[in-house]
């Protein structure tokens, strides 16, 4: 029988994570052969993930890392089934070792084939599974590339990237700040210009007939009712649209009895307010069309514009759940 030090015991957990006692049930069954004994937990970690492979894995730590060239950023996503192991500091440090070696790839594929000391990322979660005792997997995998990218993370639960057209001198700072909107609204998309006109048809009838559903019920109750829009986004306020909307309030003011000599200084405020109960969906999805989280009184666009000549070209948010 070989001979099994208490030395041999702590080089096999530190190489695989595993605990005192299955380090050396491994080592004892592998007779002392290093190798073996690794390959006995690594068989060890695919029965338990084979066992857990329909469990839900939605805790976790979220993971975004940058390039040192600042043009090239991941976020990962490292899934496990108990927040209690999700907040572990080994599994986070986990987490962040991975996202530095996921900067080398660019695809969730070529991440889990990737070499990680000495064996694949694939491997390293099956063997992790055994260690632990829990499903872990990779749940989300983003790459983005852009003349600068900046990143922000919220609680290891939320991250987000951005990209930038080009550096500027406060370039870092305008990249988070966009990050953090990015985390904390979850766009979808950057611009209205981006949405299928199908889709915003369809989301406009489903948004109307929701209020009009609603309105039936305040009504039974003697409630406000909510207003109904004709709209829903900016890309169906037409040159047309704006001029009958422009038409509509100068009337209302001449019924009002507003001196038509003032209605220049009262009709942009009006119109700006058709536009904002008329671009609800523009609103709650398009990154440069939300109310900037730091100061409402500005759109992400208007903010932008404070900083320089430069724009975002893209972003990506990956969460847990």
């Amino acid at each position: 029988m070989a001979n099994i030090t208490a030395a041999d015991v702590s080089k096999l957990r530190k190489a695989t994570g595993a605990g005192m006692m299955d380090c050396k049930k491994a080592l004892v069954e592998a007779e002392g052969d290093f190798d073996k004994a690794i390959k006995i937990l690594r068989e060890k970690g695919q029965k338990i993930a084979d066992k857990r492979a329909d469990r839900e894995s939605s805790e976790g730590a979220v993971i975004a890392k940058v390039n040192d060239s600042k043009n090239k950023g991941v976020i990962v996503s490292l899934n496990c089934e108990t927040d209690f192991v999700g907040k572990n500091e080994s599994f986070v440090s986990l987490a962040k070792e991975l996202a530095e070696l996921a900067l080398n790839t660019s695809s969730k594929e070529e991440f889990l084939a990737s070499d990680f000391n000495g064996m694949t990322v694939q491997e390293k979660l099956t063997e992790q599974t055994g260690v632990i005792g829990e499903k872990i997997e990779i749940g989300d995998f983003k790459v983005l590339e852009a003349p600068f990218v900046g990143s922000y993370i919220h609680g290891n639960k939320i991250g987000a990237l951005t990209g930038l057209s080009n550096e500027i001198d406060n370039a870092e700072t305008l990249a988070k700040d966009i990050s953090m909107q990015v985390a904390s609204m979850g766009a979808t998309t950057l611009s209205y210009k981006d949405f299928d006109p199908e889709y915003v048809a369809s989301e406009t009838q489903a948004r109307i007939a929701a209020i009009e559903k609603e309105n039936i019920e305040l009504g039974r109750l003697g409630k406000t009712l909510k207003n109904v829009p004709q709209f829903i986004s900016r890309s169906q306020l037409t040159d047309d649209v704006i001029a009958q909307a422009e038409e509509k309030l100068k009337e209302e003011l001449k019924a009002e009895g507003k001196p038509e000599q003032i209605w220049d200084r009262i009709l942009p405020g009006k119109l700006e307010r058709f536009i904002s109960d008329n671009t609800t969906l523009d609103q709650e999805q398009c990154l440069l069309d939300q109310n900037f989280i730091k100061d409402e009184k500005k759109s992400v666009a208007d903010y932008i514009k404070t900083l320089g000549d430069v724009s975002v070209v893209a972003f990506e948010r990956v969460t847990l759940g």
